[in-house]
């Protein structure tokens, strides 16, 4: 199956349409101008909250002049917001853009169009998330390598529920599971949901077997004693609630997803408001009232900013669209 462009056609005009949110140029240096975080979906989601925890913080430390204001720009998983970056904002420098491996991941499989990760500057992360693997508590499988082995005996048998849509990151997370698993990823049957809330209900419910999704959302459900997780895919252990549960690696499978939260500018800002915006992050990362938001947020710490940060990303480009090759979703 190939991969769709997003942004073709009357879509893009569409694209240019929405995204004529023209805003003033100022600099993120101080100059008492006010600065934007674009939150590329409706309020209530991941880069919503991002967008809003910082915008909270940053001024609170003094590390953005005035008050920073939080823009939805929702539409194409990420593409409207990345368009309005590229075509509108052009160097404007009071503006970050959030972002996370949904973006990068639609990035590799060309969803939108023909932008590229070039295309902006990715300033830095501050936070993240780690994948996970969860079924109901009454669910016979107690471990990652039971669910595997009934999988592997009838893999249409089981059906996954997500809050990302058909080859997004949640879908990612067990297609590579099945391949390292060696199971056939076109024999898995995925459920899209609108959010992980939904998918969690369709668990809870019984109309799914499995859930993939994020650890944040399923802490509340092991607080309650209605779910169990069978894997973290993490580098190590996590703390709190999840601290009992393995690894992906340690029950024998290669497998790691970080959902990292950061930011890109518009491309053509000059080298001294990106390192500005880089400086800021870094300082943002180090602080007291942002360890707090983190908390608040669920999420750990993920700090890298700057070029490492920028190489970071491109490698990420890279690794999924081959990841994306190696299961079916690109030539």
């Amino acid at each position: 199956m190939k991969a769709t462009s997003a942004l073709r056609g009357p879509l893009t005009l569409l694209f240019l349409a929405l995204c004529g949110c023209a805003a003033a140029s100022c600099d993120p240096a101080g100059r008492g101008r006010t600065t934007e975080c674009v939150a590329p979906a409706n309020p209530g989601g991941g880069w919503d909250l991002t967008c809003r925890a910082v915008a909270r913080v940053l001024p609170e430390l003094g590390l953005s002049p005035g008050a920073m204001r939080v823009i939805n720009l929702p539409g194409a998983g990420g593409g409207v917001a990345f368009a309005n970056a590229v075509a509108q904002r052009g160097n404007d420098s009071s503006v970050l853009y959030a972002a996370s491996p949904a973006t990068t991941l639609r990035l590799a499989q060309g969803q939108f169009g023909h932008l590229t990760a070039q295309d902006v500057r990715w300033v830095g992360s501050v936070g993240a998330e780690y994948g996970i693997l969860a079924v109901r508590n009454d669910s016979p499988w107690r471990s990652l390598g039971d669910l595997v082995e009934a999988w592997r005996l009838d893999p249409e048998s089981l059906i996954v529920s997500g809050g990302s849509a058909v080859a997004g990151q949640d879908h990612m997370k067990i297609l590579l599971l099945a391949r390292r698993a060696r199971i056939d990823p076109r024999r898995i049957r995925y459920v899209a949901f609108d959010g992980g809330g939904e998918a969690m209900t369709a668990l809870l419910g019984g109309f799914v077997d499995v859930f993939s999704g994020e650890a944040s959302e399923v802490e509340g459900q092991v607080e309650a004693g209605d779910v169990r997780v069978l894997a973290v895919l993490s580098g190590e252990r996590l703390g709190g609630l999840l601290a009992g549960v393995p690894t992906a690696r340690e029950s024998g499978y290669d497998l790691e997803w970080i959902t990292w939260r950061g930011f890109y500018v518009p491309g053509e800002v000059p080298d001294s408001a990106y390192d500005r915006w880089a400086e800021a992050l870094d300082r943002l990362n180090e602080s007291e009232p942002w360890q707090r938001a983190q908390a608040e947020n669920r999420l750990r710490p993920f700090s890298m900013s700057g070029p490492q940060f920028e190489a970071f990303v491109m490698q990420q480009v890279r690794e999924f669209r081959e990841m994306s090759r190696e299961i079916g979703l690109l030539r």
